[in-house]
């Protein structure tokens, strides 16, 4: 009797120890499907997150290839915008300095042509005066020809008639001519009258006599004609 006891006694203790078992193994398998559902939710989180992530580097690197765009866009308007300025500012320097080098360059002709006015008036002064001084000389050739009479002129006076017809011919070369005078009508501008004539074969206001020959030097009168002008 006390074996059969002892029987169902082991055996239900035996079905206890298995249930608890079995219900221990279920809770062991609730505890495991809810620490993969965590898992697989931490997971799920963690993927969204780097999606999340990388759609956000994404965003960002777009955003900093727009930023750069907009950088690169911003400078070249920049630099143009600063070259743009510098090429007005040098066309106008070029500006300036061909205008500076036109009015450098009028200034140097118009001193040319005054420095070769000058010039041209110094030689002129100087031509006259050498011109001034040789005149007398032919004057006083002049009268010792005429005063020679017909019968004593010989050779020596016709060397010196040679040299006299020499210097007038060199003086022309140069310019120099004498004015006419004589039955010309009276000129204040070639003309000094000294003193007044009757005539007969003159018309009054007519030089009738050349007392002493005037000179031109090319347009300007060196010395007047000294004559005596018809009443």
């Amino acid at each position: 009797m006390q074996d059969i006891f002892d029987e169902e006694l082991a055996d239900m203790v035996a079905e206890e120890i298995v249930e608890e078992r079995a219900k221990a193994f279920e809770n062991l398998g609730d505890a495991v499907d809810e620490m993969l559902g965590e898992d697989k939710a931490a997971q799920e989180a963690d993927e969204e997150g780097d999606e999340s992530s990388a759609g956000g580097a994404d965003e960002k690197q777009a955003a900093a290839e727009d930023e750069a765009s907009d950088s690169k866009k911003g400078e070249k308007k920049f630099f143009q915008k600063k070259g743009d300025k510098k090429t007005a500012v040098l066309e106008e320097k070029i500006a300036q300095l061909e205008d500076q080098t036109k009015r450098q360059m009028a200034e140097f002709d118009n001193f040319r042509k005054r420095t070769e006015k000058e010039k041209n008036q110094m030689f002129e002064t100087g031509a006259r005066s050498v011109i001034e001084k040789i005149l007398p000389i032919i004057d006083n050739f002049e009268r010792g020809l005429i005063t020679v009479e017909e019968d004593n002129k010989d050779s020596f006076y016709d060397g010196m008639c040679m040299i006299h017809k020499q210097m007038l011919a060199e003086l022309e070369k140069i310019g120099v001519t004498p004015i006419e005078a004589l039955g010309q009508e009276f000129d204040p501008n070639l003309h000094n009258a000294v003193m007044q004539v009757e005539s007969e074969e003159f018309e009054s206001g007519i030089v009738a006599q050349e007392l002493l020959k005037g000179y031109k030097y090319r347009d300007t009168v060196v010395r007047h004609s000294m004559v005596a002008v018809v009443q």
